[in-house]
């Protein structure tokens, strides 16, 4: 049977349509438009600047977690980003044979120099101190940040960021969840930095932090498949900048970054991002805005 990665893929349970990314990195400072588009006509493979002819070579994290991606595969299209990712290379004029994918660290992949991938999807948020490095494409998701406790912590009934300032908080490095953290609620200790989401998730459970922030589909699902007993205390948007966009990562001044910006912008134009997204991170619970 045919494999279509963008279409067809079994929705997530509202209820565990938590997501997982132990991410949601990027700077808080403004996002930065990326490279103009180029006409989707003349992005064809054969035209294409690739790491290897034929190939379109994705990356992302290890491990690669829920929602965006599914039981730590990002081959088998199921997730939001490796739907994502599949849907772009459809765009291109690749088969899902001829798409492959390699793994690369969130840090290491937003350093300058050479890439061992054409693109890489793993929740990037566009920025322009980091456009100084790396190229990114047109945004195809956009995300708020979160607050993660224990049900039973004296923050969890927070209605503000203010009332964060006494807690320990944690969050994953380079991210920019950490970077709301000193930013926005400014906390009277400094946060504690974990290598990634999950490990925040665990010191949050064992009671090193009292708090954690990550991005809001990440939230939703850590508090219901990872912390026993964590909750969502509420959600709130970058001061800096627009509203935090995720984009895919390619070398700085990287040729291909045109034909994948356009691309990404066919696919917000026909729906395919709305439908992914829907069907992937839609969650059921209202959750409140901390100002």
């Amino acid at each position: 049977m045919k494999f279509t990665p963008y279409g067809g893929l079994t929705a997530i349970a509202a209820a565990a349509l938590v997501l997982t990314s132990a991410c949601a990195p990027a700077d808080s400072e403004g996002d930065t438009a990326p490279k103009s588009a180029s006409a989707l006509a003349d992005c064809k493979p054969a035209n294409l600047p690739l790491i290897k002819a034929g190939t379109f070579t994705i990356a992302t994290d290890d491990p690669a977690y829920d929602p965006w991606f599914s039981n730590n595969d990002p081959s088998n299209g199921k997730g939001f980003e490796s739907a994502v990712a599949y849907a772009v290379a459809d765009k291109l004029g690749f088969a899902t044979s001829d798409v492959t994918w390699v793994k690369a660290g969130f840090n290491q992949a937003i350093q300058p120099g050479k890439k061992s991938f054409d693109v890489d999807i793993n929740q990037f948020s566009i920025s322009s101190s980091r456009a100084k490095a790396v190229d990114f494409s047109s945004p195809y998701y956009s995300a708020a940040q979160a607050i993660i406790t224990l049900k039973s912590s004296k923050y969890a009934g927070a209605t503000t960021l203010a009332e964060l300032k006494d807690a320990k908080l944690g969050a994953q490095i380079a991210t920019t969840s950490l970077d709301a953290i000193t930013d926005q609620i400014k906390p009277a200790t400094k946060p504690l930095v974990y290598d990634d989401t999950s490990k925040a998730a665990q010191a949050l459970q064992n009671k090193q932090v009292d708090a954690i922030v990550a991005d809001l589909p990440t939230a939703y699902y850590l508090t219901s498949a990872e912390i026993n007993g964590g909750t969502i205390v509420g959600q709130f948007q970058p001061t800096k900048g627009k509203q935090e966009q995720f984009g895919l990562l390619l070398s700085k001044d990287s040729k291909l970054t045109p034909c994948v910006s356009a691309a990404v912008d066919a696919l917000a134009k026909d729906g395919t991002l709305d439908k992914l997204k829907n069907e992937w991170l839609n969650q059921a619970t209202d959750v409140p805005e901390l100002k």
